[in-house]
């Protein structure tokens, strides 16, 4: 299945990949604008066999076909503790 990937400029390593190149009509109106201005990023064939970076192959082929398009969400970071030598503050 070929795709079409843009990502937003208004949110950091926030994607939206698309089944036909440039055809926002099956992304929900207020879902489309939470992405603010979209950039191109690349055209990929996507297959069961083919790994992504941070997403499952299979849940973006299903989107795609079901919806037309997949959202690829950034990474949820967790602060790590701070720890104090000595448990003293300096």
């Amino acid at each position: 299945m070929q795709c079409f990937i843009y990502k937003s400029l208004k949110k950091d390593e926030l994607y939206l990949y698309l089944e036909r190149k440039d055809d926002f009509s099956v992304v929900p109106e207020e879902l489309f604008k939470s992405f603010g201005r979209l950039q191109f990023v690349m055209e990929l064939k996507l297959t069961p066999e083919r790994k992504l970076a941070r997403e499952d192959v299979n849940r973006v082929i299903a989107g795609l076909e079901r919806k037309g398009f997949f959202v690829q969400m950034p990474p949820v970071l967790t602060p790590m503790p701070l720890r104090i030598a000595n448990n003293q503050l300096h």
